[in-house]
């Protein structure tokens, strides 16, 4: 299996200040020292990046740029694409060129394409087992401090979708502010009289009481938080398609299927970004 055609890669200008930044904080002020005394200058290799177990690829752009930000010799040919489903032991990548160079960028390589793959992995893994169903896999804001571009392409690079990127692409009513505003009814009216014709509002809600009100207000979509699937199934029939049904709540490979089951639009997963596994790669040389 391999990715979309709809899976267009970070902009450079994007990533490339994630791994300058990542580099810069790994050579300190001497640089690889180690690297550099044990590699014979113009000693040239070659290295295979490859997956220790199955999963999905994400992160190669960035791969890429931390060993081209090196050494621009370094030479990196993607043999497999983000998005792809990879096998124990496949190749993912080879890298040739100065010795030095690629062992002083192979850490920030690796460690983008080993956290963005497990992130890519983890969310293919919640999309198939609800794959029978019409339900679609978001993740949220609960991302990694300044990795949250990369890590939303991840998300998509595994089959997912995202959720809003920050707090100023779209409006989220949540419990505090509803406790703030005095009822659901305020936050939804003071939110839609600030809000441009292009911002869509979401409401958080944990009852049904809460969400019958915002439907009376007539909201975008509705965050349906720590619901029961009975709940859950019976919030849809009250929505009835008059604004996107969004599940939420420590939601896993096992018990998703039964909460697509309930015919939500859409289920939101924090861990896919704030906890998954690294996909184990490592760099193997030859020779």
């Amino acid at each position: 299996m391999t990715t979309s055609p709809f899976l267009a890669p970070p902009p450079r200008l994007l990533i490339e200040p994630l791994v300058r930044g990542a580099l810069l904080e790994d050579l300190g002020r001497a640089g690889d020292v180690t690297s550099d005394a044990i590699a014979p200058e113009g000693l040239k290799t070659r290295a295979v990046l490859a997956a220790r177990q199955a999963g999905v690829v994400a992160g190669l752009d960035l791969a890429r740029l931390a060993f081209e930000l090196i050494d621009p010799r370094v030479a990196f040919k993607a043999l497999r694409p983000d998005g792809a489903h990879v096998s124990a032991g496949e190749t993912i990548a080879v890298v040739e060129g100065p010795a030095r160079g690629v062992l002083t960028g192979e850490r920030t390589a690796l460690n983008f394409l080993s956290h963005l793959s497990g992130v890519a992995s983890v969310t293919a893994a919640i999309v198939a087992s609800i794959a029978a169903y019409r339900t679609r896999v978001v993740c949220t804001r609960k991302t990694t401090p300044g990795l949250r571009a990369v890590e939303k392409y991840a998300v998509r690079a595994g089959g997912g979708a995202n959720h809003r990127f920050g707090l100023d692409d779209a409006m989220l009513i949540k419990d505090n502010h509803i406790a703030i505003a005095g009822s659901v009814t305020q936050a939804l009216r003071r939110a839609k009289a600030a809000a441009g014709h292009l911002v869509k509002i979401e409401l958080e809600v944990d009852s049904l009481d809460q969400l019958r009100e915002g439907l009376r207000e007539e909201v975008d979509a509705v965050l349906l938080d720590n619901m029961t699937p009975a709940m859950l199934r019976e919030a849809v029939v009250i929505a009835a398609g008059r604004a996107t049904t969004e599940a939420s709540g420590r939601i896993t490979p096992a018990s998703a299927p039964e909460i697509a089951a309930t015919g939500v639009d859409v289920i939101s997963v924090g861990w896919l970004t704030h906890s998954a596994p690294i996909l184990d790669i490592g760099l193997d040389f030859e020779g």
